[in-house]
């Protein structure tokens, strides 16, 4: 339905509302949220990381039908039980939504690192890298000096505040 279409930043503004209207717990994720944060690349869907529990999932399938995805009752009930991958193509975009992405230990680690701006959730540069890493992916992993580059600027540019050692093993 969609192929040969690439990632727009509008996708993201969609989803960032619909999940804020709906309260679900999730994270952009992959390259899309690269090119978010300014990276000059492309891709081709949306990805989500999400956090996993029946209520997450609930809310996510009641999201996605605000946004005219028509969710058949398989990818409704994977969505609700938290399928590790849940890649769809019944909408405006695509979009996968992860649940438990390669090299992340968990949803409550990556959400305590993330960044927000403008409406945006965004997973830290490092663990969108260490997922591209663990994948395997032969695309990916040609692209990983490319995105390390990117993160390296990004957090010149973007200093993080220091914190206590106490705050970072909660």
């Amino acid at each position: 339905m969609n192929e040969g279409r690439e990632f727009r930043p509008e996708q993201a503004v969609e989803i960032a509302r619909a999940f804020a209207t709906h309260e679900v717990d999730y994270l952009f994720i992959g390259k899309g949220a690269l090119v978010l944060l300014g990276y000059p690349g492309m891709t081709q869907d949306v990805d989500v990381f999400a956090r996993r529990s029946e209520q997450n999932g609930r809310r996510i399938v009641a999201a996605l039908g605000s946004l005219d995805f028509m969710l058949s009752a398989d990818e409704q009930a994977q969505l609700v039980r938290g399928k590790d991958f849940v890649q769809l193509k019944s909408g405006p975009f695509d979009l996968d939504v992860i649940f438990a992405p390669d090299g992340i230990a968990s949803f409550e680690a990556a959400d305590a690192r993330r960044l927000e701006f403008d409406g945006f959730r965004v997973a830290d540069p490092r663990d969108i890298i260490a997922s591209k890493r663990a994948s395997g992916r032969q695309k990916d992993l040609g692209e990983l000096p490319l995105l390390e580059k990117f993160r390296q600027e990004y957090e010149n540019a973007h200093p993080r505040p220091l914190r206590r050692a106490q705050d970072i093993s909660r």
